[in-house]
């Protein structure tokens, strides 16, 4: 079994330095390859992947731009090896990863796995919040964070394994963005692959965005799952509507203050409360605790809005996806 590690990047040299320099102290004992992907960026970093050469072995493609998910299949195109791993630029590796990798694949093979991710000490402390909303079981389930609780598994891009064979059955990652990794997820069940989730095989994802990016980030979360139901119905669940009805109930929350009933409000109170807590115990922080609060908010409200626009246009009034949200496909 030999890794080939894919890579795509669009305008981030920085962050490919931190993602090289951590992969250069991997403890991993055999040969892996590094296959970096130039999205057509403006502000390439081959310089920077010229400083590994001697330490790694790293190949570079420069291409049209194209999206992160072509950019990928690209880069399993030109691949050697027969594991694909793949990793957003934002990541930081543990040295233990690829061991990690191969001890799971050594004890129950599998096609397709996902892991977690964490925050690093070093980060800011509203990319800690930010991680904290994503990877929380108060908020997303922990599906994002290493549970595995809520039906089968779906690895996300920034950290996933794929088998070459999976690779060239399923096509690879379409034109969708995002939604293009839970997209090839259920496309590998429908084809008889099986994916899993790695928990010990967790990646440092930086996600360098603030406030807005992240609001605008979530919000295409939510216009994805509507497409993806519309696609795949068989794998549509109720859970998916929840950010909007958490949305709905708290707008009823105050609707129902006019007839003097808080109760429903204090439920949410409690909720914020119990994030508040939570966050500021498990970061160590109370600032982070506070932070928490308006990730988790920006979260619910970016994704729960996002999705009620989509499933009013895409499955109630049958519109088609590439015509009513155009940006979020990419031309390959």
């Amino acid at each position: 079994m030999v890794f080939s590690l894919i890579i795509p990047v669009y305008n981030r040299p920085d962050e490919v330095d931190e993602l090289l320099e951590s992969l250069s102290k991997s403890d991993y004992n055999e040969a892996f390859e590094i296959v970096l992907v130039e999205d057509g960026s403006s502000n390439p970093c081959k310089s920077v992947v010229m400083n590994y050469q001697g330490k790694l072995n790293i190949s570079y493609y420069f291409k049209q731009n194209s999206g992160p998910g072509d950019s990928r299949n690209f880069g399993m195109q030109k691949a050697v090896g027969n594991y694909f791993i793949i990793f957003d630029s934002d990541c930081i590796i543990p040295s233990n990863y690829l061991t990690e990798v191969r001890k799971e694949l050594d004890r129950e093979y599998v096609d397709c796995f996902g892991g977690p991710d964490k925050a690093l000490d070093s980060f800011s402390d509203i990319q800690k919040a930010i991680n904290f909303a994503m990877t929380s079981f108060l908020t997303t389930g922990g599906i994002r964070g290493g549970s595995e609780k809520i039906g089968k598994f779906q690895p996300r891009s920034f950290n996933m394994g794929i088998s070459k064979k999976a690779f060239e059955e399923s096509k690879g990652f379409g034109n969708i963005h995002p939604g293009e990794d839970p997209d090839l997820s259920i496309r590998l069940w429908n084809l008889g692959f099986e994916t899993r989730l790695f928990p010990n095989a967790f990646v440092y994802h930086k996600r360098r965005i603030d406030w807005e990016k992240f609001s605008i980030q979530v919000n295409k979360f939510g216009k994805a799952r509507p497409i993806l139901n519309s696609w795949y119905p068989e794998y549509n669940k109720l859970t998916f509507f929840f950010p909007t009805f958490f949305m709905a109930g708290l707008l009823l929350a105050f609707l129902l203050l006019i007839f003097n009933f808080d109760l429903l409000l204090q439920i949410y109170f409690v909720y914020f409360v119990i994030i508040f807590l939570t966050s500021s115990v498990s970061n160590k922080s109370v600032k982070i605790g506070y932070l928490s609060v308006i990730a988790v908010w920006k979260q619910f409200y970016g994704y729960g809005t996002g999705f009620l626009e989509s499933f009013v246009k895409i499955i109630l009034l049958k519109k088609k996806p590439q015509e009513v949200f155009p940006k979020m496909f990419f031309k390959i």
